[in-house]
């Protein structure tokens, strides 16, 4: 029954206009060897059919305008892998072989994409092209800062983003370098708008400011406990563990996530070694995993569970992209360089999806224990 309620409930809020979910969560961690960490999640309202792509530097690279025209056209200076989606050469989530990172993050009702003219259309670059070309040609989240000046977006569709004709996505991005410097870049009003990212969290809409802002309303968390409170003269304990978090927001929404994602992030304990920082990225982002059923999203069609459909962490230092998927939570691992040399020059994929979760029975693994002497 509190199912069907909250299913109604949602399809209602949906129907009058309600952002839909696509709740992607980023976070980033600094290991004691200097390697920067940086996970996310990522979550869509139908499968993105995400697979490792695989590019090799020297390889000719185009946008596209919204008539199917090449826009900019570029060569890749750059090694890079990465997840793609539908089956095109565009890179959601990955790194280069200079240790720079980029994240594209849903970004609905505030992207705004330039109009190409004359002028810009050799310039220019569809939305889901924009990951590809700054892996491609640059190191550090300066050189992206910079060179996005010269760069537009444009409103080209995403095939098969909806349908067979596509859609154009609203994304922003986060770009992150081996040094753990971390920027945004948000399509505002038909110019590319760069924020500094400090805290390395990333979101959905609002703004990135906007987001930043919204941290004011929770400086009052803590993790450390609050164990009793007088109240006159009345002496409250807490229930348990955890008090100093009370308040802390718990649904999926943008900025809900983005709070939680502040507060789990920059508590998280010291990592002495990349694997380790690795390791507690992947567990900080167990917090935003979307069990099936919790968000049903009606945007697109018929009404679908949204899920996490694959979590990813980027070590920047060894060049290695971890991923997990829903149907196979099992860690698995792209180490750069190894892939690269494996493509032989060829734009190549990894299967991501392949058989599901292993259960080990362990039944038998039993060892006699001495009984406690008397």
């Amino acid at each position: 029954m509190i199912r069907k309620v909250l299913t109604a409930a949602l399809i209602a809020a949906f129907t009058l206009g309600t952002t839909p979910g696509f709740a992607c969560t980023g976070i980033s961690l600094k290991a004691g060897d200097g390697a920067a960490i940086r996970g996310r999640t990522l979550e869509f309202g139908f499968p993105m059919q995400s697979k490792v792509l695989v590019i090799p530097a020297g390889r000719e690279m185009s946008g596209t305008l919204p008539d199917g025209g090449k826009g900019l056209i570029y060569t890749t200076r750059y090694a890079i892998v990465g997840a793609n989606a539908l089956g095109l050469p565009v890179i959601l989530d990955g790194l280069n072989d200079q240790g720079l990172s980029v994240g594209l993050f849903y970004f609905p009702n505030y992207a705004k994409y330039a109009d190409v003219t004359k002028e810009n259309a050799s310039h220019a670059l569809a939305p889901q092209e924009f990951g590809v070309w700054a892996l491609a040609n640059f190191a550090t989240v300066d050189e992206v800062r910079e060179a996005v000046k010269s760069i537009v977006l444009v409103p080209t569709p995403a095939p098969g983003l909806g349908s067979p004709q596509g859609a154009v996505a609203g994304a922003h991005f986060f770009i992150q370098d081996k040094t753990g410097k971390s920027i945004v870049v948000e399509p505002i009003d038909g110019t590319l708008k760069v924020h500094d990212a400090p805290l390395g969290v990333m979101t959905n809409a609002p703004t990135y400011d906007w987001h930043m802002t919204n941290l004011v309303a929770y400086i009052n968390l803590s993790v450390k406990d609050v164990d009793t409170a007088k109240v006159g003269d009345v002496t409250l304990s807490a229930f348990g563990s955890g008090a100093g978090l009370l308040g802390l927001p718990g649904d999926f929404t943008p900025p809900s996530r983005f709070v939680r994602a502040v507060a789990f992030s920059q508590s998280a304990a010291p990592n002495a070694s990349a694997d380790d920082a690795v390791l507690a990225a992947f567990h900080i982002l167990n917090q935003f995993d979307i069990p099936e059923g919790a968000v049903v999203n009606s945007a697109i069609g018929t009404p679908v569970d949204e899920i996490t459909e694959w979590t990813s962490v980027a070590d920047l230092k060894n060049l290695r992209w971890y991923f997990r998927t829903h149907t196979d939570q099992a860690i698995r691992m792209v180490d750069l360089k190894q892939a690269i040399d494996a493509a032989k020059g060829e734009i190549s994929v990894i299967e991501m999806e392949g058989t599901k979760e292993q259960i080990a029975n362990v039944s038998a693994s039993t060892t006699s224990v001495k009984p406690a002497s008397k």
